[in-house]
């Protein structure tokens, strides 16, 4: 059986770290190592840890004073880098329960050039999926039914396919191949579409994705700020996410998927098993008649340029947005008295975008200029003129781009 390094970050949620430690030392025969990394917590989780220490030699700590918290996109990797000393690392969660002979399942499949996924069993707060199994044995600890989940699991094996191609936590992977592809990118941090990149780098890497649903994990979910209240079951006992995500949660979800669309040149696309769908990357310049402060911040994180006829919208969206990413947004903006030089310049009056050819169109413009597009060519697509001067894709630049 070959080791591995659980990486395990967790702010504030002892209660549920101290069953997925426990999980781990439970249902497994071999003594894996646990990377933990205490991000900024209050509630004990550091002397916890240090007390578990005193006896299990296999388990390492990694404190982040704060007060302000890293967050788990750092965290993975300080953890990666620093602490863990064996050839297999595994992305996990403090709200997991890692079920029997689970890392037996992984020993089997894993190899470089491959990442391993656990499938998730996991209490309705997500929408149903196939990647998934949509059951509900407590969202708490004190309510976990223990018994009737592994009962469930037995039953399961027997009956379900072996594997599938998907990705999502819990994975495992080789650490050099991690390490490769230079790991996560902070510009997620401190969380939010960075498992989105990484999923998409690894797959432009040619690393293969397994999913065994031979070897399963409880995820009780969302168990650090995603909630506002707390994460505890509405009066009437449902424990669906709508309407009770914080607010702290909510902005950065939101500053993640701008950066995410900024990188990738589009929101993440996937398969029914979150396979990667990864759409090409194009050197776009947008030129904007009669444009307002609200259009230029939905569309500025789809192009490379955004020209415009004057300046005037360009310093108040600077003072706005360039504190939530850390590329170069004043480079973006340009007025017209530079001629517009991209591949792909794409010219229409905004005073004529609607949600109609914005949801159509504009979002789809990457696969609309693949499947469509040639290079030396100009046409006009609803409100949109369009001149292309070549398609060449960007996208395999990705592989290894880091904002280290």
């Amino acid at each position: 059986m070959n080791l591995i390094s659980f990486i395990l970050p967790s702010r504030n949620n002892l209660k549920y770290l101290k069953q997925a430690y426990e999980s781990i030392r439970k249902n497994s025969e071999h003594q894996h190592e646990i990377c933990i990394a205490s991000d900024a917590s209050t509630d004990g989780t550091v002397e916890w840890v240090q007390e578990i220490m005193k006896t299990d030699e296999n388990v390492k700590l990694h404190i982040n004073e704060g007060p302000e918290r890293l967050g788990h996109t750092i965290l993975y990797d300080t953890l990666v880098y620093e602490y863990a000393t064996h050839d297999r690392v595994m992305i996990f969660h403090a709200d997991m329960y890692l079920c029997p002979n689970a890392d037996e399942e992984i020993d089997k499949l894993l190899e470089p050039g491959k990442v391993v996924s656990l499938t998730r069993i996991e209490p309705p707060l997500h929408p149903d999926g196939p990647e998934k199994v949509l059951l509900d044995f407590g969202i708490e600890p004190e309510e976990f039914d223990e018994d009737g989940l592994l009962d469930w699991i037995k039953e399961s094996k027997q009956t379900h396919d072996k594997y599938t191609d998907g990705i999502f936590a819990p994975w495992c992977i080789m650490k050099d191949d991690f390490l490769r592809i230079h790991g996560h990118d902070p510009l997620f941090a401190p969380q939010s579409k960075e498992d989105s990149d990484i999923f998409n780098r690894f797959m432009l890497a040619g690393y293969e994705f397994i999913q065994t649903w031979q070897g399963y994990v409880y995820h009780m979910t969302c168990r650090g700020s995603r909630f506002k209240d707390g994460a505890k079951r509405n009066p009437d006992g449902q424990v669906f996410m709508k309407n009770r995500e914080s607010d702290e949660w909510l902005k950065q979800n939101m500053r993640s998927t701008r950066n995410f669309i900024r990188k990738w040149g589009s929101m993440v696309v996937h398969n029914e098993y979150l396979k990667p769908i990864i759409p090409p990357k194009y050197d776009i310049g947008l030129v904007i008649e009669n444009c307002t402060a609200e259009i230029l911040e939905l569309l500025e994180p789809y192009c490379n340029q955004v020209y415009l006829k004057d300046d005037k919208l360009f310093q108040p969206y600077l003072d706005k947005e360039q504190q939530n990413c850390r590329y170069d947004l004043g480079a973006k903006l340009v007025t017209l008295d530079i001629k517009p030089f991209n591949d792909i310049i794409i010219h229409f009056d905004a005073s004529k975008l609607n949600n109609d050819n914005y949801q159509k169109i504009f979002l789809n413009f990457p696969r609309i200029l693949e499947e469509s597009g040639e290079p030396n060519e100009n046409f006009e697509l609803d409100i949109f003129a369009i001149k292309i001067k070549n398609l060449d894709n960007q996208v395999d630049t990705l592989v290894n781009s880091v904002c280290k």
